[in-house]
């Protein structure tokens, strides 16, 4: 999978950084990195030749976000937890890389392969940068303690070479902590069933319960009808 292979490449990149280096040592160190990756990951000849050619085409756009704000790699590939208030539930998160800027605030970054999502999938289906920044700011993850943070972004590695970044403020991210705790209440009612279908953004990708859904047999635009499952249920 290209995707996993890109992302060991940049997580050895960050981990293995010098205290100094030029612009032309780094690309270097880059793809002399990606060559090992691809030689221990991608048993193609063809495909190791094809993605290294992309990454090498992708390296000075990185960089160049790599090195926009002057941030310090804290977290790599670091899974987060924390129990959401009141419910018997816990969200895991992994950014890709949490950076501590300048000014003392932290910045999550996600490497993208494929397109970046806009702010306007952030705002209403691309929540999982934004929900991780909410538990950065609540001790989400443990060795960093919490902090504010003041940015979030999604680097594309792909065609194109769009950086997507998003200034956070915790009414922003409070906002979207509130809203995921509503959802997963709701979830825990019995009454409240799981839709196969929820929120999708493209129609053209097949959903993952499909077929248990029986999705084909009913369209998106039918009207609901509850059926009662179980022994009656208290909201």
């Amino acid at each position: 999978d290209r995707g996993v292979v890109v992302h060991e490449v940049l997580e050895r990149f960050v981990k293995t950084r010098p205290t100094a280096e030029t612009r032309a040592e780094a690309r270097n160190r880059l793809l002399h990195i990606a060559r090992d990756v691809l030689a221990q990951e991608t048993p193609f000849p063809a495909a190791r030749t094809l993605w290294l050619a992309k990454l090498d085409r992708a390296a000075d756009h990185f960089l160049a976000q790599d090195g926009k704000h002057g941030g310090t790699a804290l977290a790599v590939e670091t899974v987060g937890s924390l129990k959401l208030d009141s419910l018997d539930f816990t969200l895991f998160g992994t950014p890709d890389r949490i950076d501590r800027l300048p000014d003392g605030s932290l910045h999550l970054i996600d490497y993208k392969t494929g397109t970046p999502p806009s702010a306007a999938e952030q705002k209403h289906f691309a929540k999982q940068l934004l929900l991780a920044a909410a538990m950065a700011e609540r001790g989400g993850f443990a060795d960093l303690g919490p902090s504010d943070v003041s940015k979030i972004s999604y680097i594309g590695l792909g065609a194109g070479e769009k950086a997507v970044e998003t200034d956070t403020t915790p009414e922003l991210l409070a906002a979207d902590w509130a809203k995921l705790i509503t959802l997963i209440s709701r979830y825990l009612t019995r009454a409240t069933g799981y839709t196969a279908r929820r929120a999708v953004f493209e129609t053209r990708f097949p959903g993952d319960y499909d077929h248990l859904a029986r999705f084909g047999e009913w369209q998106m635009s039918d009207r609901a009808c509850p059926e009662s499952v179980g022994p009656e249920d208290v909201a």
